[in-house]
């Protein structure tokens, strides 16, 4: 019987926090018995400028938090030597969504990024992704250019900016009409914490 418990989880795909967070939030999941919807979050969206990829900033965070978290999580990073823009791929996401076969899209495009370094802003290697994983690319295609998934990736980031979140990855955890909200990678223990504080009614909503 379901819990009535849901974890709505906003990640950009250029975010190796967010990647970090997948295996957490698979395992809440299927140890809680709680319901994930994933949402689209641009950490960067135009017309801000993208990162740049040798940039000493981006170095610091990766050796200082991103390379020691993917150790103690089992995971392989490696800094990109690209910083696309994620709108597409986010688009990509929706559509996956759209024809029942999410979760291996959702993890192909952070692997894509994260663990071979491909440019997810360009529309041939979102084919090659979609193809993978066992789509039509000509129907990908069209849906890049889809405005009605554009409007629900959107309308992801409007939930967002209401609710105030601002960065990424933020977890939102809603059990009987409560919210609870959690920010940041966080490790299991922390995340099924704060799942049976709003379940007995206690935490900050």
């Amino acid at each position: 019987m379901p819990s009535g418990t849901s974890l709505l989880v906003w990640s950009d795909y250029v975010c190796p926090f967010c990647y970090l967070a997948l295996p957490v939030v698979r395992r809440v999941a299927e140890e809680l018995d709680v319901a994930v919807s994933w949402r689209a979050f641009e950490l960067r969206p135009e017309p801000q400028p993208p990162l740049d990829p040798d940039a000493e900033y981006l170095h610091n965070v990766w050796d200082t938090a991103v390379y020691p978290m993917a150790d103690q999580r089992d995971m392989v990073l490696r800094l990109p030597p690209v910083q696309p823009r994620s709108r597409l791929a986010a688009v990509t996401a929706a559509f996956a969504a759209g024809v029942g076969v999410f979760e291996p899209v959702h993890e192909a495009l952070f692997r894509a990024f994260f663990e071979e370094g491909l440019d997810i802003g360009d529309r041939s290697v979102l084919l090659d992704i979609a193809t993978a994983c066992g789509l039509d690319s000509a129907d990908l295609h069209r849906a890049l250019d889809d405005p009605a998934l554009l409007a629900r990736v959107v309308a992801d980031e409007d939930l967002a900016a209401r609710i105030g979140i601002t960065g990424v990855p933020a977890l939102l955890i809603r059990h009987e009409g409560q919210n609870y909200l959690l920010s940041g990678a966080q490790p299991f223990d922390i995340v099924a914490q704060a799942i049976a504080e709003a379940r007995s009614g206690r935490g900050a909503g």
